[in-house]
């Protein structure tokens, strides 16, 4: 037997089985909670919750607003609206270096989607962060577009959604980004005072100046499953008492236990609790 024939046969043939990176299975997804592995389409058409465990993974605003507006229902508003740099700030990268690379990743030239849509037939003004554009930071631009939403729904005499994902005020705007909590609040108060509603929705992260402000200002404030949600972390919290912080601590469910926050609703079935709920304010103060 010629040995040298047979192993250059054998290795011809693996080469040809070999699969190429292009064919090489990469659609799979890991779950960051209890790391089933899954294939990505399952996940998908489940919202992007893990069907093991029901863990609720992040996603971007337009998917977002996907799931909770009526099909071709979404006309968004003020996306000119772009970021300046007033204070010329430089930290490791400059921050209009910072923006470029946000604006590049996201197609978007802020953290928030704005505009106006119909859930389940109910007209309504909506806003939604978006973590991947600098963390949803909260800067003037997110703090002009909830002031303009505001505007719209007292306009329009219609609700008004925060949908919140953000890490909190933008630090290379510095003060600038703090009074966008002190701008969009008193927003808001004229939204109350004209009697309209206002849900905020909590996803993870709800974190810093945005949980200090409008966050949790809304009429309804509901969140996700397993959400983040609270103002410092847990670590610079756990420095500060000096004590061990309980189980679940800044998690949606204690939030809920506590009485912080009024409800968790799985994504699933957030759209018809936002159309039950819009349905419920617009009959009690005759929103047309």
């Amino acid at each position: 037997m010629d040995l040298k024939n047979l192993f250059s046969k054998i290795s011809f043939d693996n080469k040809e089985q070999q699969a190429t990176k292009k064919d090489a299975p990469t659609h799979w997804i890991k779950c960051p909670e209890c790391s089933s592995l899954m294939f990505f389409k399952e996940v998908e058409n489940q919202n992007n919750i893990c069907p093991k465990c029901n863990f609720h993974m992040r996603i971007g605003a337009k998917r977002r607003i996907e799931i909770l507006a009526d099909s071709d229902s979404f006309v968004e508003y003020d996306a000119d609206l772009k970021p300046i740099d007033p204070l010329k700030f430089v930290d490791k990268k400059s921050y209009k270096k910072r923006v470029d690379e946000a604006e590049k990743k996201t197609g978007r030239t802020s953290a928030v989607i704005s505009g106006e849509c119909t859930i389940n037939g109910t007209p309504v003004q909506i806003v939604v962060f978006d973590f991947a554009f600098m963390g949803g930071s909260l800067g003037s631009v997110e703090g002009e577009k909830i002031v303009r939403a505001v505007d719209r729904a007292m306009d329009k005499h219609q609700g008004l959604i925060i949908v919140s994902a953000s890490g909190g005020a933008r630090m290379q705007e510095s003060t600038f980004a703090l009074m966008q909590m002190a701008k969009t609040s008193a927003a808001l108060k004229k939204m109350d005072q004209a009697k309209l509603p206002y849900i905020s929705i909590l996803t993870d992260p709800t974190m810093g100046g945005v949980s200090a402000s409008f966050a949790f200002l809304g009429d309804i404030i509901m969140a996700e499953p397993g959400a983040l949600i609270g103002f410092a972390g847990q670590r610079v919290i756990k420095q500060t008492i000096g004590a061990d912080l309980p189980e679940g601590f800044q998690r949606a469910e204690f939030l809920l236990e506590k009485g912080s926050i009024d409800m968790v609703v799985n994504r699933s079935d957030m759209k018809k609790t936002l159309s039950d709920l819009l349905t419920m304010f617009y009959k009690d103060s005759q929103v047309s």
